[in-house]
């Protein structure tokens, strides 16, 4: 697994590189937050100057849930569990 990991704002973000398919969703919701590197793939930019709400929206927006979020107390926020 290829994965890259932040800790922003109490939320642990992983993008999961092998499973993002470069759709770019999170990049149109948060450009200061990610970008897709020259593999067409998901990485961080600055995602700390994105507000949490929004920073939140943007993991979502994956449609393939290559990005998960966990928060200060491990629970699973992105993609939602059902």
């Amino acid at each position: 697994m290829n994965l890259s990991e932040r800790m922003v704002q109490g939320l642990r973000i992983v993008i999961d590189r092998s499973q993002c398919v470069g759709f770019g969703d999170c990049v149109k919701e948060a450009p200061e937050g990610f970008k897709l590197d020259e593999e067409t793939v998901a990485v961080f930019v600055a995602p700390e100057s994105v507000e949490r709400e929004r920073l939140l929206r943007a993991c979502d927006a994956c449609p393939v849930d290559a990005i998960t979020v966990w928060d200060s107390e491990g629970r699973q926020l992105v993609p939602p569990l059902t």
